[in-house]
């Protein structure tokens, strides 16, 4: 348990540190060229992903920290039972990014995307590390249940 605490303790930390360096020292006007497919941007998104259910206020922030919190609570529940070290960690991560998010929406009533990728005019929503953190548990979830036979660490692959 001690090594998913760390984790979700190290993304969280890092996601609000990237969050704090960003708003306060890199992005002082709308956005940072750096390169042909990615800016540095600063977007207050106060909805979820892609920024649905954008626009509803405090009812919004609410619920969206509200579920999050829920959902961080049972994987934390799942993450005190689990024994495999890689699940942990990405259960970890996923806690780490949700609470991530949810502290920006409590302190500011948004979350603080920054990372802009794009390809000429196509751009992929920002996004953020916590953002990021969540979908590399999500993914490394997946992976080791799809392809995970046994409890002695044996893979299909």
């Amino acid at each position: 348990m001690f090594f998913g605490l760390m984790v979700i303790l190290l993304a969280f930390c890092a996601d609000q540190l990237s969050k704090f360096w960003i708003d306060t020292e890199i992005v002082t006007t709308h956005h940072i060229v750096c390169g042909d497919y990615f800016n540095l941007v600063k977007v207050w998104n106060t909805g979820v992903s892609f920024s649905m259910f954008n626009n509803h206020g405090m009812l919004g922030i609410v619920v969206l920290s509200g579920v999050s919190v829920v959902v961080s609570a049972f994987l934390l529940y799942w993450m005190y039972h689990e024994t495999n070290r890689m699940k942990i960690a990405a259960l970890g991560l996923i806690i780490g990014g949700a609470l991530g998010n949810v502290a920006d929406r409590i302190r500011f009533g948004a979350v603080l995307d920054f990372l802009d990728f794009h390809y000429e005019t196509h751009h992929w929503p920002a996004f953020n590390l916590a953002d990021t953190f969540i979908c590399i548990g999500a993914f490394v979830l997946i992976l080791m249940e799809l392809f995970y036979t046994n409890k002695k660490g044996l893979y299909k692959i």
